[in-house]
């Protein structure tokens, strides 16, 4: 497929038609490295978080919701 460079603003740019942009994975950030024969343009993978970031997040929800009177009440049967 052939497609035009065309002037964006001070920079240069070039339309990805909407089928290549499927299929390719393309969708926000991409990384763009020059390469031998010329550019290559890649999705930029999400970092997932760690278990352990994401323990540490679920520590941290659990003590500000359990550390209140309200749950000191509704667990005080089971003493």
């Amino acid at each position: 497929m052939k497609a035009a460079i065309i002037s964006i603003g001070n920079s240069k740019g070039v339309r990805i038609p909407k089928p290549l942009l499927e299929e390719s994975g393309l969708i926000d950030n991409v990384e763009i490295k020059l390469v031998k024969d010329g550019l290559k343009i890649t999705p930029v993978k999400k970092k997932q978080p760690k278990i352990s970031d994401t323990l540490l997040m679920s520590q941290q929800a659990l003590a500000k919701e359990w550390d209140t009177p309200e749950e000191d009440e509704a667990w005080a049967f089971l003493q």
